[in-house]
């Protein structure tokens, strides 16, 4: 059976001017998890990344440990870069909600001065999703939410059409893509996203099955082989081998 593993990026320079950077401990976390699965055997037919730099910087990472090498020495040319995959603007999406947020040092003092400055700002960005959501501001938008999830549905459908899909594939992407791709898969309702979406663990793997579908002598047989495998979700979220170290600090989820 086949499978696709959607790996979140490590942890990325939240509070920065640059947030695409992964931080010191966003390669650590990488690091962890090509150590297990290395450990474990793993083997990859297609490696594919986001255009974005925390998703190769935690592929590079991830897969030079899991094969062993030097991020030097580690070969990508046979890499996949779908920018399908891409993370939505969470900058754009906060900023449009409170203005002085398009600041990110504005962001930082915020959570620095305000008590509980994390779940404070978890509330205001869980309206700035709402507010994006809400189709009621479309214009104001670089891109909109059907469009997002339209766009990270399109670029795991090409995927999975692929041959090498008969195989595993690693695609290393973000954490709204991964919740948008998993609504996708079960079903839930657009309120559930945002829930998702905070959960998600820095470097943590979502698995997905890939089920062909079955082969008739009708004349609908055509048809079938040309749609896509169905999926299935095996697993959500699984941060075991940053667990391994016993460090609650290496568990992140920006």
């Amino acid at each position: 059976m086949a499978q696709i593993y959607l790996v979140r990026h490590g942890q990325a320079s939240f509070g920065s001017q640059n947030y695409d950077q992964l931080s010191e401990l966003g390669g650590e976390q990488a690091r962890h998890l090509g150590r297990w699965w290395a450990a474990r055997d793993l083997s990859v037919s297609r490696v594919v990344t986001g255009s974005m730099q925390r998703h190769l910087q935690t592929a590079r990472a991830c897969m030079a440990q899991m094969q062993g090498v030097s991020e030097q020495q580690l070969l990508t040319d046979a890499w996949h870069c779908d920018a399908g995959f891409n993370e939505y603007n969470h900058h754009e999406v906060l900023a449009r909600h409170v203005p002085a947020f398009d600041d990110p040092a504005e962001v930082k003092r915020f959570l620095m001065t305000t008590p509980n400055g994390k779940q404070a700002f978890q509330a205001i960005f869980a309206g700035a999703i709402t507010r994006w959501m809400s189709g009621d501001y479309d214009a104001e938008y670089s891109e909109t939410w059907p469009s997002f999830r339209a766009r990270c549905v399109a670029a795991l459908e090409r995927q999975i059409r692929l041959p090498e899909a008969a195989k595993n594939i690693v695609i290393f992407t973000s954490g709204g893509t991964i919740s948008a791709l998993c609504q996708h898969v079960l079903g839930f309702d657009d309120s559930r996203f945002a829930e998702m979406n905070w959960s998600l663990v820095n470097s943590a793997v979502t698995r997905f099955h890939l089920q062909a579908t079955e082969s008739t002598e009708s004349a609908e047989s055509a048809e079938l082989a040309a749609r896509p495998a169905r999926i299935a979700l095996a697993y959500l979220n699984n941060f075991s081998h940053l667990e391994l170290s016993n460090q609650p600090e290496h568990i992140t989820y920006v």
